[in-house]
């Protein structure tokens, strides 16, 4: 379901923009429909009224959940399951200052990142735009949410205009502040245009670039499919957008042992982001069974930050969520859906 779709049904039941609005304010942030001091017969026309069970029903059904992970961080991975049967993830980071979600944008994913166990089912289907704020419900059901990030399962440079329609609403309706909205990506120069001409009335979100290197070869090898932009083209068109918005670009880094987190990237860092508007989040990397990478151990992190900082780049050192139960991006969805074919083959 896409929300225009939902806006023009809401519509056709005799809602006018105060009424679409408050319908769409109410589900986003996961109150009932009856929710508030008004009540709603002296509000809203009857055939919307009458319509409303039905429909949060099927608003509902967007995303369920399938399997909750809890961390020993304080993390809550969430295998969600669609309308159509099809998983996706989401997480509910660590607790912090801003109460954060991590939201799936896609069924799969095209880019085909080496290290990313959601590459290697490639792109299933794109997710809706209600889909997309669904996740968003369904987890504030849970917790609060102050903040969401386009960056679980999927690239949303390639599900663009579906990415965009659910960050004006959670912008709005879904009160999240623009800043903490973000939207990652690979790096798309159709994201990059349509983010730098969003106009009045549009939410413009913050910016993450995932870099993984400052070397154009090895960029090449471990996203095999992704726009060939260089690294110095990606942060040049990154400090465009990040002056442009007001907010600092997020350049993301999975650090992988031996591969990305040697003297040379710390120089191709320092001459990449010195003087930039940007933060560089260091990622250490969720070991994956059967994939060749690995995760440096804590002190290297930790001192690669710190040199990285001394020399004026702003770094932080993030600790990926969920290691404890083995939720990188993708592994729990393909557990659950490994989970699914035993179960219907045994049933046959």
């Amino acid at each position: 379901m896409q929300i225009e779709e939902l806006r023009q049904r809401l519509r056709a039941l005799g809602a006018n923009p105060r009424h679409e609005h408050r319908v769409l304010r109410l589900w986003s942030q996961a109150l009932p429909q009856t929710h508030g001091s008004r009540p709603i017969e002296n509000f809203l026309p009857t055939t919307l009224r009458q319509a409303l069970p039905e429909l949060e029903r099927e608003l509902a059904a967007l995303a369920t959940v399938h399997s909750e992970h809890p961390g020993e961080d304080g993390s809550q991975r969430r295998v969600v399951a669609l309308a159509d049967g099809q998983l996706v993830e989401s997480v509910h980071m660590p607790p912090g200052r801003t109460p954060a979600l991590c939201v799936s944008t896609q069924v799969g994913c095209a880019v085909g990142c080496v290290f990313c166990m959601t590459g290697t089912t490639g792109l299933i289907r794109q997710l809706g735009s209600a889909e997309i704020v669904a996740q968003v419900a369904l987890a504030r059901q849970r917790r609060p949410v102050q903040r969401v990030v386009f960056m679980g399962m999927g690239e949303p440079a390639h599900n663009l205009d579906n990415v965009l329609e659910a960050i004006d609403l959670l912008g709005t309706a879904g009160n999240i502040g623009h800043k903490n909205l973000v939207f990652s990506t690979v790096g798309d120069p159709r994201a990059f245009e349509a983010l730098l001409s969003r106009g009045e009335g549009q939410v413009r979100p913050a910016l993450a670039l995932s870099l993984h290197t400052t070397r154009a070869e090895l960029r090449a090898r471990l996203l095999p499919r992704a726009p060939r932009m260089s690294p110095e083209e990606l942060v040049d068109v990154g400090e465009r957008y990040a002056r442009a918005s007001g907010y600092p670009i997020q350049y993301q880094w999975t650090l992988l042992e031996g591969i990305n987190d040697t003297d040379e990237e710390v120089e191709g860092l320092v001459r990449l982001l010195h003087g930039k508007y940007a933060i560089l989040n260091l990622i250490p990397y969720n070991t994956v069974e059967g994939m060749p990478y690995r995760r440096p151990d804590t002190a290297q992190a930790v001192e690669l930050a710190r040199q990285l900082h001394q020399r004026g780049i702003l770094t932080k050192l993030r600790q990926s969520a969920g290691q404890d139960v083995d939720g990188g991006c993708g592994q729990l969805r393909a557990r659950a859906a490994g989970e699914r074919r035993v179960i219907s083959v045994r049933s046959t």
